[in-house]
């Protein structure tokens, strides 16, 4: 099925235990002008090819959005990504456009909430998650599109689903005045 009704894509992205969870689930929770997904929720075994970038996890979750776009609202999909995952796939075509926003916070934050917040103890699990938050903050605006940052580390959650709600809204506004 090809749609009919392009709409935007938002990703979200960030290292694990950053807060991105916490703050799609405030989304999910309050969301009237677009649709929130998870894509862990799709995750197994037959999807762990990190040497293609995990191709065929980003495809199908491209056409679950597109079908559910269809609707008339965009799709928000929150997961560990960048940019380049998305935009190198032929179902970049289904979207207007595909918006990314990281929640990155600085590392003794990031730290404390995989260890206190989580009760992380696993130090590959924690210096990965370390690498990404840094990898983000150092090279979201050379990415092709550019990632835009929300940093996490002296604001709430709720404070932080704000700002993404409102980032979302500005970007679905300025994607129906270019069309």
């Amino acid at each position: 099925m090809t749609p009919i009704n392009k709409q935007p894509l938002f990703i979200i992205t960030g290292a694990s235990c950053v807060g991105k969870t916490t703050m799609c689930r405030i989304l999910f929770e309050n969301e009237k002008d677009y649709i929130v997904m998870e894509s862990d929720i799709l995750w197994n075994n037959y999807y762990n090819t990190p040497e293609d970038d995990y191709c065929e996890f980003r495809r199908a979750w491209m056409r679950i959005c597109a079908c559910i776009s269809q609707i008339g609202k965009p799709v928000v999909l929150c997961g560990c990504a960048v940019p380049k995952q998305f935009e190198a796939q032929s179902e970049r075509q289904l979207f207007s456009d595909v918006h990314y926003l990281s929640v990155v916070c600085d590392n003794n934050t990031l730290e404390k909430r995989m260890r206190e917040g989580r009760g992380v103890t696993d130090e590959h699990w924690i210096n990965s998650s370390l690498e990404f938050n840094n990898w983000l903050k150092e090279n979201a605006d050379k990415t092709s599109p550019k990632i835009n940052l929300l940093d996490t580390t002296n604001i709430s959650a709720e404070q932080t689903a704000e700002f993404a709600d409102e980032w979302i809204i500005n970007k679905t506004r300025s994607n129906k005045n270019e069309t």
